[in-house]
């Protein structure tokens, strides 16, 4: 692993740090990507001085940013977003939802929110209602309930055939032939009985 570096940061870096920050960094990080950028400098007093402005700058919009965010997390509990998709009569999308998608639908309805800041466990794959998590910041977090909706009326349970599998998962076929009606037992034996019967006591 390289050794770290002290740095000053000359802009605001998200995941980072604001302007005026003193931060620590991994060598290759600092070297191929903050210092070319200007995003940092070596610390000094001086350095320091000159960003004393721009960091207050920085601190009141950080602030800002705070406050819309509280906001933004009161209005999202408790919030219902309705998806509709299509999907098969057993209600499996053709497709799926994802957290893109829900931050797009989130942003239509007038909330700023990244994807990344959708916490969604895996892409939603069937018609069903979920609760989805929107984390803003480590401690600032709501949860939506998402509606994912047919298209379409889907049939009923009532219209739908019940399939039953064998014990290797095999499909069943429903056999459209009618039981078979218990023989009549027979009588023809008996009446031949009877007749042998009747000659013997005639003779």
């Amino acid at each position: 692993m390289g050794r770290n570096v002290e740095l000053l940061l000359t802009e605001t870096v998200d995941g980072l740090g604001i302007v005026g920050d003193l931060v620590s960094v991994k060598t290759g990080y600092a070297r191929n990507y903050l210092l070319p950028r200007a995003y940092a400098t070596t610390p000094s007093e001086e350095a320091i001085a000159a960003l004393a402005e721009k960091r207050k700058s920085a601190e009141a919009l950080v602030a800002k940013v705070r406050s819309e965010r509280e906001s933004m997390v009161n209005k999202l509990e408790g919030f219902e977003l309705n998806l509709q998709r299509s999907c098969n009569d057993s209600g499996m999308l053709y497709g799926s939802v994802s957290q893109r998608d829900i931050a797009v639908e989130l942003t239509d309805k007038g909330f700023a929110i990244k994807a990344r800041e959708v916490r969604l466990p895996q892409a939603i794959k069937r018609v069903d209602s979920y609760d989805v998590p929107i984390k803003l910041d480590l401690d600032l977090e709501a949860t939506i309930k998402v509606w994912v909706v047919a298209d379409r009326e889907l049939p009923t349970d009532e219209g739908r055939v019940e399939m039953e599998f064998d014990n290797e998962g095999n499909l069943i076929e429903p056999s459209n032939e009618k039981p078979k009606a218990d023989p009549e037992p027979s009588t023809e034996g008996t009446a031949e009985e009877a007749a042998a019967a009747t000659a013997a006591d005639q003779g």
